[in-house]
C-alpha cells in the first residue's frame, strides 16, 4: 500500500544508523581522528606510566595520542606523538607528563614556552630543556606515609586531593599545597603532645602498679582462690539458693496464714494506747506512788519467804456496837 514504509526498508535504516552510531563509539573510545595530523618527537629521562594511545592536551582539551616509545639513548626515551595539523607548535613548545588519574593513567601536557613564535617541523624533536618527566607518586606518598598514618581519613583524601590537583595544573599551586602540608604538620604535632601526656600518664599508672606488684600479685591469687572455690562449691551454693527459695516461700506462707490475726492485735493495740492515752492522768499517778508501794510491799517479806502481818487496829463500821481493835500506838505498830 503506498504511504507506508516496507519492513525491510525499516530494517535497513535501523541497522545503518546503529552501525554508524557503534562505529562512533568506537572511534571514539579508541581515540581516533578522521583529520589530518602532525607527528612530533619528545624526549625525556622518564616516561614511566606513559602507554601508547594516551592522550596529547592542550590547555586540558585532548588534540592528539601517543603513537610510539622508545629508548634511543642510555636513560633517555623518545616519544612520539601526533597532534591535529591545525595546531601548531613552535621551538619553544613544553611538554610534560602529567598525571590522568589516581589509578596512574597519564598523558602528555602540551604548552608554549617564552619566545619568538616559531614554527616547529613535523617529526622535530623536542629535546630535555623543553619536557618534564611525570612525578613518581608512589615515591612521594611513601614518603608522606608517617604523617599518612597519623591523621584522620578525611585529612588524608584532602591532602591527597589537593597534591593530584597540583600534579595535574588544574588548580591549586605548590604554595597552597606546602601551606597545606603545614597545617597538617601542626595537627599532628598537636597530636603528638596529647599522645606524650597520655604517655607520662601511663607510665605513672605503670609505675604506681609496678611499686604495689606483691598486693597486687596477693590480690589476684585471693581473688582466683575466691572463684575457684566458688567453683567447687557450686553444687553446694546451687541447693542453698534452691533451700533459700523453699524457705521464702514458707515465710511468705505463715505471713499470709497470720495476717489476720496481726491485723486484730494492732487494732486491739491502738485501743489499748488510745485507752492510756485518754487515761494519762491517772497512770502518771500510780507510777509515782508506785515505788513507795513497792518498799512497803518489800519490808513484808523481810523475815524470809513468806509476809508477816500485824493487825494494829481495826473498827467494824455498821454493827450494833463497834468494835475496836488494838491500839495503834503500842508495840510494833507503834514503830
Amino acid at each position: 500500500m503506498r504511504g507506508f514504509i516496507s519492513p525491510l526498508t525499516k530494517l535497513s535504516i535501523f541497522a545503518v544508523v546503529t552501525i554508524a552510531l557503534t562505529a562512533l563509539l568506537a572511534t571514539t573510545i579508541a581515540a581516533v581522528g578522521f583529520g589530518s595530523r602532525t607527528t612530533y618527537r619528545a624526549e625525556f629521562t622518564d616516561v614511566t606510566g606513559l602507554l601508547k594511545g594516551d592522550d596529547v592536551r592542550i590547555a586540558g582539551v585532548k588534540v592528539g595520542s601517543v603513537e610510539k616509545i622508545r629508548i634511543v639513548r642510555r636513560k633517555i626515551a623518545e616519544v612520539t606523538f601526533s597532534v591535529a595539523t591545525e595546531q601548531h607548535l613552535s621551538t619553544h613548545t613544553l611538554v610534560a607528563i602529567r598525571y590522568r588519574n589516581l589509578v596512574g593513567q597519564r598523558y602528555l601536557s602540551v604548552s608554549e614556552g617564552a619566545g619568538p613564535d616559531v614554527r616547529l617541523a613535523g617529526n622535530a624533536i623536542i629535546p630535555l630543556a623543553q619536557t618534564e618527566p611525570a612525578l613518581d607518586l608512589t615515591v612521594l606518598f611513601n614518603g608522606f606515609k608517617p604523617l599518612f598514618q597519623a591523621l584522620s581519613p578525611k585529612d588524608v583524601n584532602s591532602f591527597a586531593l589537593a597534591v593530584i590537583k597540583t600534579l595535574q595544573g588544574e588548580g591549586g599551586t605548590v604554595n597552597t599545597l606546602l601551606a597545606r602540608t603545614a597545617d597538617l604538620t601542626n595537627t599532628l604535632a598537636d597530636r603528638d603532645k596529647v599522645i606524650g601526656n597520655v604517655i607520662t600518664n601511663l607510665n605513672n599508672v605503670l609505675g604506681t602498679v609496678n611499686q604495689r606488684d606483691t598486693e597486687l600479685s596477693n590480690l589476684i591469687v585471693a581473688l582466683q582462690r575466691f572463684v575457684s572455690g566458688l567453683a567447687a562449691d557450686r553444687t553446694v551454693i546451687g541447693a542453698s539458693l534452691d533451700a533459700i527459695s523453699n524457705l521464702t516461700d514458707s515465710t511468705a506462707g505463715l505471713v499470709t496464714d497470720t495476717r489476720p490475726s496481726i491485723k486484730n492485735d494492732i487494732n486491739s493495740l491502738y485501743t489499748v494506747s488510745k485507752t492510756l492515752n485518754d487515761s494519762q492522768a491517772i497512770v502518771e499517778g500510780v507510777l509515782q506512788r508506785l515505788p513507795g508501794k513497792l518498799t512497803a510491799i518489800t519490808k513484808t517479806a523481810t523475815y524470809g519467804s513468806w509476809l508477816n502481818f500485824y493487825l494494829c487496829d481495826l473498827a467494824v463500821v455498821g454493827l450494833p456496837v463497834p468494835i475496836t481493835g488494838p491500839n495503834p500506838d503500842t508495840g510494833r505498830c507503834a514503830a
